[in-house]
């Protein structure tokens, strides 16, 4: 008898803790679409006002359709024979930059005599008209939510920054698919609406955040006939509270990281997560890209920087109802929604965690002999703790890109300086031009703590040879940080195309990785007739106890090549597989790109060993993935073509299709069923 109480005491205790646990999964249900809709409050009135951030409803109207940035801003040679930046958003900004055509004309072998201008005016008619759901539009004009199917707006969110992408729009090149209407939410609760609209009436939703994506996440499917929509989160950009105590901020998805700064340094705090895209990227994206911020040393990766997130699905609102720092229940649905680009839902708040703006602030740099004492010397620093907010390890050919970019020296004495540092680290010290490296550095923190790591950072790398290389040089590398994306539009002026891609790989690879990675581009670019040697480099730039993260440059003059971009595509796909050859990852902030995909085995491991995991423990809900999508493979590696709906396959080599509909491929499968 006893032995039955105990059984039956053990069961209600498990339910209790089972219940406890389901407890911090936290999702409103309404008896239809497991969407509750309220009314947003800012617009109970029905007011479509535009909420007042950097980048207006019409990004158009400040910001390039058809190359990075902002309209006002770019770099050009002027007939001086120098290079120059316009507009007034930038440091460097009116300044001229003597040395960069003649580093431009000889590492490419171009000219500025030939020129390849982009496409100035988006033409109407290469953009396939819209293919409207009036259902969809009549309920949502009863909503009050602004939305637009013009042209401009259209082909605007068609598009990230992928080298493909943009080429297509400087060619003028004719659209197969664009989404057919843009929709602006103003809140939460306005996308709650706009998902619910859209699983009633079988419509495709992209979201889009700052459009800086480069895994091609925003193009649309040329097969798709639904009606699809760009869910624009740009207007939810405010921060929604503050707590001081707790030190977090909940804040709108929407806004981008210039915006966050801005408002939570009027009030004397800062997120400290600083990608390189930080000007135009939003939130949203930060946390569906698992994105990663120069200053991670100090701060962390956007992932330990989260404390809440919301996200609306077909299914409901999912959030946690628990916002402590730390839950031993698990499986934990922040980590199905970190990462998911935009697959599994909507990201729409986010409570993340803030700092007071740092004390003090202090540039540096190191010059190092060779590229290998660099990397000894960060591996060092690393194992010892000590690494500041930001260290970058550049490369000889980043040293000399850099140094191309310096401004016109207005001082004949800072000149004379600069000729003496030149002349002590070469000729006194023996550092060879062709083979020395640069790190910057970044301290940031209270000024006790920031001078002891400094001078703990030195003493290190003076122990692998390196060299004090003053503060000017340290924040010019990292001042260039925001312009280095607008070079690629002046490379494509001039019949040059470049294009970027990174991996994480443990320290003991790093080196071989690095080598093995840019002689496998200069020998697939000499198989595929590229004429002139490509530029190939890199930079160590973000640091971890047991390994690295590395960025590569690469860039090669196109004249001469019937398809410069599919050129491009197939030497990249050899970068890659080189990547996973020795030991790198997929990608360490970036994401999947639609080729890179096709490699996915490799980071997750062999579909054929995954597959029973995911079936044995639910059949007909694997994990939430995509394992029921059919199959959108491409013909040959860097073939973009989609096969028809019937083929199926696992989640390792599935290409999304759009947004919190991309698992309804087949346009039969209804919405409620696409995702658990």
């Amino acid at each position: 008898m006893a032995s039955n109480n105990n059984s039956s005491d053990r069961q209600r205790i498990a339910q209790q803790r089972l219940s406890r646990i389901a407890a911090h999964l936290h999702k409103h249900e309404d008896g239809n679409s497991g969407i509750i809709a309220k009314e947003c409050k800012i617009d109970a009135t029905g007011s479509t006002e535009e909420n007042k951030g950097t980048v207006p409803r019409k990004r158009q109207e400040i910001m390039k359709w058809n190359g990075w940035g902002y309209s006002d801003s770019k770099f050009l040679f002027n007939k001086k024979g120098q290079a120059e930046f316009t507009g007034k958003r930038y440091r460097l900004s009116g300044m001229t930059l003597p040395s960069l055509q003649d580093w431009f004309e000889n590492t490419f072998g171009a000219s500025v005599k030939h020129k390849s201008p982009a496409t100035p005016v988006l033409n109407a008619s290469v953009v396939p008209p819209p293919r409207l759901n009036e259902a969809f539009v009549e309920n949502l004009k009863a909503t009050g939510i602004p939305f637009s199917n013009e042209a401009e707006d259209r082909v605007f969110r068609a598009h990230g920054h992928c080298l493909h992408e943009i080429f297509a729009l400087r060619e003028g090149k004719k659209f197969e698919r664009v989404p057919d209407m843009v929709v602006w939410p103003n809140c939460h609760n306005d996308v709650v609406k706009i998902v619910e609209l859209a699983c009633k009436h079988n419509v495709c939703l992209i979201p889009y955040g700052g459009g800086t994506s480069v895994t091609s996440a925003l193009e649309c499917p040329p097969e798709e006939t639904r009606c699809i929509v760009s869910l624009d989160t740009s207007q939810m950009n405010r921060i929604l509270w503050l707590d001081e105590n707790n030190l977090v901020a909940h804040v709108e998805a929407g806004i981008i990281g210039q915006d966050l700064e801005r408002l939570l340094n009027e009030s004397g705090y800062c997120t400290g997560h600083e990608p390189d895209s930080m000007e135009f990227s939003s939130l949203g994206g930060w946390v569906a890209t698992r994105a990663s911020g120069m200053k991670k040393n100090v701060y962390g990766n956007i992932e330990d920087l989260v404390i809440h997130i919301k996200a609306v699905t077909p299914r409901g609102v999912i959030e946690k109802s628990c916002q402590g720092p730390r839950t031993s229940t698990g499986p934990d649905i922040h980590h199905f929604i970190l990462g998911s680009e935009g697959t599994l839902g909507v990201v729409t708040e986010v409570t993340m965690k803030i700092r007071p703006i740092p004390e003090y602030q202090k540039y540096g740099s190191v010059v190092f002999p060779k590229f290998e004492a660099g990397v000894a010397c960060l591996r060092e620093v690393a194992k010892q703790r000590c690494a500041p907010a930001s260290i970058r390890l550049m490369d000889n050919k980043q040293f000399h890109f850099g140094h191309a970019l310096k401004p016109q020296v207005s001082s004949i004495f800072t000149h004379f300086v600069e000729g003496l540092k030149k002349f002590y680290i070469t000729k006194l010290k023996g550092f060879d031009p062709h083979q020395l490296v640069v790190a910057t550095l970044l301290f940031e923190g209270d000024r006790e703590r920031v001078l002891q790591h400094e001078k703990q950072v030195y003493d290190i790398a003076a122990t692998f040879g390196g060299l004090a290389a003053g503060e000017d040089n340290g924040q010019r590398g990292y001042l260039l940080t925001f312009v280095i994306a607008y070079l690629r539009d002046l490379g494509m002026d001039y019949c040059v195309v470049a294009e970027s891609f990174e991996t994480s790989v443990p320290w003991d690879r790093v080196l071989d990785l690095c080598q093995n990675v840019k002689e496998r581009i200069i020998r697939e670019c000499k198989e595929r007739g590229v004429q002139f040697q490509p530029l190939t480099s890199c930079r160590v730039t973000q640091t971890y106890d047991s390994g690295a993260c590395i960025y590569f440059y690469f860039a090669f003059n196109y004249r001469g090549l019937a398809d410069p971009v599919h050129t491009y595509e197939q030497v990249e796909h050899a970068a890659r597989e080189e990547i996973l050859a020795n030991g790198g990852s997929l990608s360490h902030h970036h994401g999947v790109t639609l080729v890179s995909s096709l490699q996915l085995p490799y980071g997750l491991g062999r579909g054929e060993d995954r597959e029973p995991c995911f079936l044995t423990h639910d059949p007909t809900k694997p994990y939430c993935f995509l394992t029921q999508c059919p199959l959108r493979k491409p013909a040959t590696p860097m073939c973009r073509k989609r096969h028809t709906p019937g083929d199926r396959v696992s989640v390792h080599c599935t290409r999304p299709a759009t947004g919190v509909a991309r698992a309804r491929w087949d346009k039969d499968i209804p919405a409620s069923q696409t995702l658990p």
